[in-house]
């Protein structure tokens, strides 16, 4: 049985790191580029953020016996497979997942065009995940 109490403070944690992350919203590409600050801050609220989403998952993955995912992205693809999130959520999510690997493991230089999209486009997508879950744990 999935423990709903663990998933809501982690929902919780979501909840402050996007609020955390709209600050940061509307920031340009330039002002971006030029404040190191920013950037630490920005990436590694995100790397984070996306850390707890990959744990929510992991949590329900394990306590409903679903598939063993085989990465974090993979994460997201056992939730979709069993609709607890959409395809295209799946997918955006996977995306983020190998975003947070680009962060941690520095495979290549972080591109600011990426991030400054996550900022702008993409924050709704962790409120869309945050809601899928909410409603899985409510069937």
């Amino acid at each position: 049985m999935v423990d709903q109490l663990l998933i809501g403070r982690k929902l919780a944690q979501v909840d402050s790191y996007l609020g955390q992350m709209r600050e940061f919203s509307k920031i340009s590409l330039t002002a971006y580029k030029n404040d190191w600050k920013t950037q630490r801050i920005v990436e590694r609220t995100l790397q984070i953020l996306i850390e707890v989403c990959v744990d929510i998952a992991n949590h329900i993955i394990s306590d409903q016996g679903m598939r063993l995912p085989t990465g974090y992205a993979d994460t997201f693809e056992v939730l979709q497979e069993v609709k607890v999130i959409s395809k295209r959520l799946g997918v955006t999510m996977a995306k983020m997942a190998k975003f947070r690997n680009i962060v941690v493991h520095q495979y290549e230089k972080i591109d600011p065009v990426i991030v400054v999209s996550i900022l702008r486009k993409n924050l709704i997508d962790f409120e869309k995940y945050k809601k899928a879950i909410i409603n899985y744990l409510s069937r």
